[in-house]
């Protein structure tokens, strides 16, 4: 096991969680008024109205594939019999899907903003870094994703789940991900960087929930009179 390797698979890991809860807690403290997209709907809504919930939507299947994939063990799905081959399609399959609907959604929206001239004016360098280091992470797992359709005895599941849930017990196995394909490899890294970037960047509005308007009090209407 090499230094770097070492330090990419261990160290890593825990300095992006600082940074990502860090910068959490320093965005709400400092920049309140900021935790926000910056909506640009008033510049443009044709393109938006396709995009945007494309996106969310494609983006939430996404998650739910990292997450199960990541953290239920293959014990866990053979116990209640499921093989691993059938995991291995269906996953594929969904996600394959989520991942392709996600891609032309960022493709749309950065198609957006570059081509809509009041857009592109209220874009920051921050929106651009960040949406580069987004279509990146997306197209790395798209193409990740295509390349598991070849049969190999090399899986996320015997890699790349086992490493992240060791960083979960505070003992990385980082012998499980130095056995893992290039392409994971390269998509993991990106995901951290995007997941640092996370707290600074307008994506940090995903952990906004508008829950005060669950119980603040109705709005009454009256008409003016005559």
């Amino acid at each position: 096991m090499s230094w770097g390797e070492s330090v990419m698979w261990i160290v890593t890991p825990y300095i992006t969680i600082v940074i990502f809860l860090g910068g959490l807690i320093w965005r709400y403290r400092y920049d309140k008024f900021g935790w926000t997209t910056r909506s640009s709907q008033l510049y443009e809504s044709r393109l938006l109205r396709v995009a945007s919930p494309l996106f969310h939507y494609a983006l939430l299947f996404v998650i739910i594939g990292h997450i199960t994939g990541l953290l239920i063990p293959t014990s866990w799905t053979d116990a209640i019999g499921v093989n691993n081959h059938v995991y291995h399609v269906n996953a594929l399959a969904w996600g394959g899907i989520a991942g392709v609907g996600t891609l032309v959604a960022v493709g749309l929206l950065i198609y957006r903003r570059r081509t809509t001239g009041p857009v592109f004016m209220s874009t920051t360098n921050n929106d651009k870094t960040m949406y580069a280091v987004l279509a990146l992470a997306i197209l790395s797992g798209v193409v990740t994703t295509v390349a598991g359709f070849v049969p190999s005895e090399v899986s996320y599941r015997t890699t790349v789940g086992p490493w992240f849930r060791s960083l979960i017990t505070l003992q990385p196995d980082v012998y499980a991900m130095a056995h893992a394909s290039g392409l994971y490899k390269v998509h993991t890294l990106i995901g951290m960087v995007l997941i640092m970037l996370f707290p600074f960047s307008r994506l940090v509005h995903a952990l906004s929930a508008p829950l005060g308007y669950l119980f603040r009090p109705y709005i009454v209407y009256r008409r003016r009179p005559r």
